[in-house]
């Protein structure tokens, strides 16, 4: 009994190391040639591509957009800031002197 249960249980590992052996094989290789496209399969790729240049017309053109456009002015240099006028200085009275 104990040889048959070891025995399966080699099996059982094998399979799952062909299986993940298998599944490691991928597309064609490098210098392998693709299967020659039949013409009903070139026919769907042109009106695959058709289709595909009409839908692009359909997209209207996008405008150009600033989002900062309103905090810089439109000129290249910055503006001088406007400059308030200084403050007179305030006259000295004899009345309003203390004693």
């Amino acid at each position: 009994m104990q040889v048959v249960g070891r025995v399966l249980g080699a099996v059982a590992v094998l399979a799952l190391l062909v299986g993940s052996a298998a599944a490691q094989r991928g597309p064609t290789r490098y210098g392998e040639e693709d299967a020659p496209k039949t013409p009903s399969e070139i026919a769907a790729e042109k009106d695959a591509e058709k289709a595909y240049r009409r839908s692009l017309g359909n997209i209207p053109e996008q405008q150009k957009t600033d989002p900062w456009g309103t905090m810089r002015s439109d000129t290249a240099a910055p503006k001088a800031a406007a400059k308030a006028p200084p403050a007179k200085p305030k006259a000295k009275s004899a009345e309003g002197a203390p004693k």
